[in-house]
């Protein structure tokens, strides 16, 4: 029972603390972009495919007079 002396505190303080960010969120207006997401999903620039690898360019094989 004790140890509910050290938990209750703390858990109130880190539930302070992410209510405290998400106001701060708010505040600075990062969710104030719905048109945005929708618009850069459908371009191309911001694709999340890999774009594909050329394969090595190698010299033509040499012919060797022995």
């Amino acid at each position: 029972m004790d140890v509910l002396v050290i938990l209750i505190p703390a858990s109130l303080a880190l539930g302070l603390l992410g209510l405290g960010a998400f106001y701060w969120t708010l505040k600075r207006g990062m969710y104030d972009d719905p048109e945005g997401d929708s618009r850069r999903i459908l371009n191309a620039e911001f694709d999340d495919a890999p774009k594909p690898v050329e394969a090595p360019k190698t010299a033509p094989p040499q012919d060797r007079a022995d």
